[in-house]
C-alpha cells in the first residue's frame, strides 16, 4: 500500500454537553471526500483520543467508515504507552468492518529508547492483519523515533509508512534518502507538507484540511506533481492559517476555527480548554482576510 495525497486528521465534534456530535462527523467527512482528500484518520491526537471511551473511538471510526464508503482508506488511531494494552486495543480496532488500518505513536511518558520503541512497534504490528502507519511526535510524546529504527521497522510487511511530526528537517531527509520506495513518509505537519514532498515525501496528514480540505488538497496534489507554482501560491495564502492552529495547543484553535465557519461546536474535553479571546480574534482575522466566514 502506498500512501499519498493530503489526508486529514479528523476533529471529533462534541455537543456542547460533552456528547458525539454524530451529525457534525458525518458532515465532516463527506466534505473532506467532496474536496479531495485522499486518506482520513479518525480518533487520533487531534481527534481527541485519549479523551475517548472505547465504545465511542468504535463508534467514530465506524461512521468515517461508513460516510467514507471506500472512498479513501482510514487508518484508526490505537496509541498507548503499555505494549501489551496497545496490542489489545489494537486487536480489537482490527476487528472493525472495512477498516484500511492503523496509525499508532511513541509510547508516551515511558521514554523508550530505540530497541524499545522498536520492539513496540513490532509487538502491534505482528499482532493484526491490518497495515500500520507509524507516527513520530516527539513534541507530544517526549520520544523520537530515529531513522535507523524505522529502516528496521520497513523490513515488517505491514508496517507501510510513517507520518512524520518531529519537524526535524535533517531526520525526516535522512529517512527519505534512504527508505525503501515502496514505503510511504508522509509530512505530519501543515507548514513542512512542501519541503517533505520535495524532498521525496509522498503526502501530508493535515490538521488545517479539518477546515479547508479544498485548498490543501490541491496545494498536495500540485506539490506531487511538480506544479510548483501553484502550490507555492497555496501555500503562501493559507500559510496563516496553518499555523495559527498551533498557537494553542492543538485541537483547540482547529476546533474554533470549525466552529466560526459554523461545522461544529468548540467543545472539547478536559484536560483540553477552548482558545483564548486573542487566539479566537486572530482566527477569526485570518478567516475573514480569506473570505471564508459564512457572512463572506
Amino acid at each position: 500500500m502506498k500512501l499519498q495525497g493530503c489526508g486529514t486528521a479528523l476533529v471529533t465534534p462534541f455537543h456542547p454537553d460533552g456528547s458525539l456530535d454524530e451529525p457534525a462527523l458525518r458532515a465532516l467527512v463527506e466534505s473532506q471526500l467532496a474536496q479531495g482528500v485522499s486518506l482520513l484518520i479518525p480518533c487520533g491526537t487531534t481527534g481527541e483520543a485519549s479523551t475517548l471511551t472505547e465504545a465511542e473511538t468504535h463508534r467514530v471510526i465506524g461512521i468515517t467508515i461508513e460516510v467514507a464508503a471506500g472512498r479513501a482508506p482510514i487508518f484508526a488511531g490505537c496509541t498507548h504507552n503499555a505494549t501489551a494494552q496497545a496490542v489489545h486495543n489494537a486487536k480489537r480496532i482490527a476487528k472493525i468492518p472495512n477498516l484500511t488500518g492503523i496509525l499508532t505513536a511513541n509510547p508516551y511518558y515511558n521514554r523508550p529508547n530505540q530497541e524499545g520503541q522498536y520492539q513496540h512497534f513490532r509487538a502491534i504490528a505482528e499482532a493484526v492483519h491490518l497495515p500500520i502507519l507509524l507516527y513520530n511526535i516527539p513534541g507530544r510524546t517526549a520520544t523520537n523515533l530515529l531513522p535507523e529504527t524505522v529502516l528496521r521497522l520497513t523490513e515488517i510487511p505491514n508496517i507501510v509508512a510513517i507520518k512524520e511530526s518531529s519537524g526535524v528537517m535533517g531526520q525526516i531527509t535522512e529517512l527519505l534518502a534512504n527508505a525503501p520506495s515502496t514505503f510511504s513518509v508522509l509530512a505530519g505537519d501543515d507548514a513542512l507538507a512542501l519541503p517533505v514532498i520535495a524532498l521525496g515525501g509522498t503526502g501530508l496528514v493535515s490538521v488545517a484540511s479539518n477546515a479547508i480540505p479544498g485548498p490543501m488538497s490541491l496545494m498536495i496534489a500540485a506539490a506531487l506533481s511538480g506544479d510548483w507554482v501553484t502550490a507555492r501560491d497555496l501555500n503562501k495564502r493559507y500559510f496563516a492559517l496553518m499555523q495559527a492552529h498551533f498557537i494553542e495547543p492543538s485541537p483547540a484553535p482547529i476546533k474554533a476555527t470549525l466552529a466560526l465557519l459554523g461545522r461544529c461546536s468548540e467543545t472539547l474535553r478536559l484536560p483540553m480548554v477552548p482558545v483564548t479571546e486573542a487566539t479566537r480574534t486572530k482566527l477569526e482575522s485570518i478567516l475573514q482576510g480569506l473570505n471564508l466566514l459564512p457572512s463572506n
